[in-house]
């Protein structure tokens, strides 16, 4: 054997090797320089000869074999290190030729360590994963994966018959990060990593930072170039950047694309992002909708849990194609006016064996306590939001949606379930903070950091909330001891509401609370009102069936359901099918009933729904001051009648909007006073029961002028025809002036009558005083 090659070869290591056991295979494999030249080494299992040729030479050196299992090698004298390809021969008499993968530099810096290690690696989603490149002027694939507890890592797939001994993965040994560029594969090509855990078993993982994944039920990860698509968006990215999201519309079409529509004779075939995009921007455009905010986008293996079990954060489920396609979809939707947000699953992960569950064979994502790792009731894993890396990960996958498909929000899911620690958990199966409590502090940490650094990164982009309890300031800045989201889903809200309109008529009176207490905290946080799919699944029926009485009767009760929702401060959220009132619960296994479209109660509703979309994008009355104070109560205390009446004022106060709900079925068509802000015309612009709605026409009102009649604590009101279980809208201008003069006039009442006081007061101590003063001269 070749002298430098005895001294340089360890042949303990190159055993393990051979055996699958070494974890830093690089330091025996490739290019090392030695004492007078180069010893370089390289292994095939099935090799039975290898040859290498030196770049600018024309014929090819043998290489020693030095294992008979494959290891070759060979040393090249001279200082001056030379490219080169080698050639492994196989007993069948096929060859292969290539670049060696052990010969290529790290893409994986120091600075990439540290940032990693310390959580603040921002664009981590760049360099963990598989990434297409052109390396040391070779195109190939750039594989990395974090591992820290394995022995051995390999990439294995097609291109090495899934035999994990073929390329066993360079470990940096300062983080427990593994790597391997391997030449000439790109998009398309199948692959896993196989993993030796400490306990010596073999397991196989998809790519925690893949960007495509096989059609389930297979699980591979796929390898996909992000880079080359010709976003059209570039006006609408600088928009956002710049825009205040609190004073623009929001109308929020929930959609889960699987099941909105479906192609084939039958409907049972997938569309494409492609396809859904072009027929869904025509039909947000149409109804009036401002935003789309997609469920189930992130792959995951299971068709029923609608996307909630994530086993690829950093990839667009294929079932509706490949990640261009995604691309395609949301810059299609941007180029029509209409923004996109995604749910986003930061609370648990699966427990599948192919995915982040026990990664290398140890607790890597996940608390490796259970208590703190796992859900017991949902069989899942939490994530370890302490551990910096795992944070990294998570800000890693929001930012990359962000940043590289545009999305211009993400929906976060179950925060609740991430903020206590004892969420779903019994006595015992749970563990206390540092301080006796139940807050997870690692969580509430995580979520600042979180939405800081979105806001930073992507100023104009959404991070909303799904937290159903009372935590304090979750839409308030971190700096201000707040979690720092965009907007909170008002669940309370939804709650109230919705018991309160499932009740007949006859006893709404005596839960009257239900319909205004949501206004006695609306401005503790920036709320969105929601009715999503979770309320109209599982035995909850749909919307239209939660209403009580016959078939037209819950068509009046929802009208006038979804008039008071749109008139109430707060962006607004409706689930697919809701807007035209589909009968059945939703399910993912079958598309929409777009039928009822052609029966005319379905249409009619569609129409009025449509109708309140609008209003709430054309009239700056229902957004602009959602959050300030654009809402003022005519009258929420008539629980006798079930009737409410209210205004959302225009920051101007032109086109401001008075609202007239009742939740009976009692006409008034003799007239209802209702108090006003001030004199002027009134003019009805919407009414549900117009014909057109589907309601009688026999009720409306056209222009009424305010009389000085004071009602309800008003100088001013009109008289209302209010139809039986309605909603009835009114444009007026709201004086500002005069409101602010008759205020300017209260608080000169009120300063008059305690400077009155005041006087009175100091006269009479005054006097008190002298009459003292008598009493102690006299005496």
């Amino acid at each position: 054997m070749e002298r430098h090659i005895q001294q340089f070869v360890d042949y303990d290591m190159v055993n393990r090797i051979v055996n699958g056991f070494e974890t830093f295979p690089q330091k025996v494999l490739g290019p090392h320089q030695v004492d007078g030249g180069y010893v370089i080494t390289a292994y095939h299992p099935s090799a039975c000869g290898m040859t290498i040729r030196l770049e600018g030479e024309t014929s090819d050196r043998e290489m020693e074999c030095i294992h008979d299992k494959g290891v070759y090698s060979i040393f090249l004298p001279g200082k001056k290190y030379k490219k080169y390809r080698i050639t492994k021969y196989f007993q069948d008499g096929n060859h292969v030729t290539g670049e060696d993968p052990y010969s290529f530099s790290s893409f994986i810096t120091e600075a990439d360590c540290y940032l990693f290690g310390n959580g603040i690696h921002y664009q981590i989603y760049e360099k963990l994963g598989a990434h297409p490149m052109e390396l040391d002027g070779v195109y190939g694939t750039y594989f990395a994966v974090w591992a820290p507890h394995a022995k051995r890592v390999s990439l294995v797939g097609d291109m090495n018959m899934w035999d994990g001994r073929v390329y066993p993965m360079r470990r940096r040994e300062d983080m427990g990060i593994f790597e391997l560029f391997i030449p000439h594969i790109g998009p398309g090509e199948i692959y896993k990593y196989e993993i030796l855990t400490q306990k010596s078993d073999l397991i196989l993982k998809s790519d925690p930072f893949g960007n495509e994944f096989q059609m389930r039920p297979e699980n591979a990860s796929v390898v996909t170039d992000l880079k080359g698509f010709d976003w059209q968006d570039g006006g609408w990215m600088r928009k956002r950047n710049a825009s205040d999201t609190y004073k623009l519309p929001m109308n929020i079409y929930e959609v889960h694309i699987g099941s909105w529509k479906r192609a084939g004779e039958k409907q049972d075939t997938f569309m494409n992002y492609r396809e859904i995009a072009h027929d869904l921007a025509e039909y947000c455009e149409y109804m009036g909708y401002t935003h789309v905010e997609l469920m189930g986008i992130s792959e995951h293996p299971f068709d029923g849990s609608w996307g909630y079990q994530v086993t690829g954060y950093f990839a667009p489920t294929s079932r509706f194609g490949n990640p261009k396609d995604f691309m395609y979809f949301v810059d299609y939707m941007h180029q029509h006016g209409i923004s996109v947000i995604l749910d986003w699953v930061p609370a648990h992960f699966p427990k599948d064996g192919f995915a982040l569950g026990r990664f290398d064979g140890e607790p890597v994502y996940e608390h490796p306590d259970s208590r703190l790792g796992e859900h017991p009731d949902w069989g899942t894993y939490i994530f370890n939001y302490g551990k910096k890396e795992v944070s990294n990960f998570l800000i890693g996958s929001a930012l990359f949606w962000l940043e590289k498909f545009h999305v211009d929000g993400l929906r976060t899911d179950a925060v609740a379930s991430m903020l206590y620690l004892d969420y779903g958990k019994q006595d015992g199966q749970w563990v206390a903070n540092k301080y006796g409590g139940k807050e997870n502090l690692e969580a509430v940490e995580f979520l600042k950091h979180l939405n800081s650094i979105v806001e930073r990164r992507q100023p104009g982009a959404m991070v909303i909330a799904e937290e159903s309890t009372a935590w304090p300031n979750v839409t308030k800045r971190p700096e201000d001891d707040g979690l720092g989201f965009t907007y909170k889903w008002n669940m309370g809200w939804m709650n109230d509401f919705l018991e309160y309109v499932s009740k007949d008529p006859l006893f709404r009176k005596g839960v009257h609370n239900k319909l205004t207490f949501a206004m006695a905290y609306h401005h503790s946080e920036k709320y969105v009102l929601v009715l999503s799919h979770d309320e109209v699944v599982h035995g909850k029926c749909s919307m239209i069936n939660k209403q009580p009485g016959e078939m037209y009767e819950k068509f009046q009760g929802l009208r006038t359901a979804y008039g008071f929702m749109f008139g109430h401060p707060g962006k607004k959220l409706l689930f697919m099918g809701q807007d035209f009132a589909q009968l059945r619960e939703w399910s993912e296994e079958r598309s929409l009933d777009w039928y009822l479209l052609d029966d005319p109660m379905h249409r009619k509703m569609h129409n009025w729904v449509r109708a309140l979309l609008h209003l709430e994008k054309d009239y700056k009355a229902l957004y602009e001051t959602d959050y300030t104070d654009g809402f003022e109560w005519m009258n929420c205390d008539d629980n006798e009648k079930s009737i409410v009446t209210f205004v959302r004022k225009s920051p101007n106060g032109k086109n401001s909007l008075l609202f007239v709900c009742n939740f009976t079925p009692v006409v008034w068509d003799k007239g209802y006073r209702v108090g006003v802000p001030n004199a002027g015309k009134y003019k009805e612009i919407l009414n549900s029961d117009s014909e057109e709605f589907g309601g009688s026409g026999e009720y409306m009102n056209g222009d009424v002028r305010a009389t000085k009649q004071e009602w309800d604590g008003k100088d001013y009101s009109i008289p209302v025809i209010v139809p039986p279980m309605s909603c009835v809208i009114f444009e007026y201008t709201h004086k500002i002036e005069e409101a602010q003069e008759k205020s300017q006039t209260q608080t000169k009442k009120k300063t008059t009558k305690k400077k009155s006081s005041t006087t009175k007061k100091t006269t009479t101590a005054t006097a008190k005083k002298r009459t003292t003063r008598k009493t102690t001269a006299k005496k």
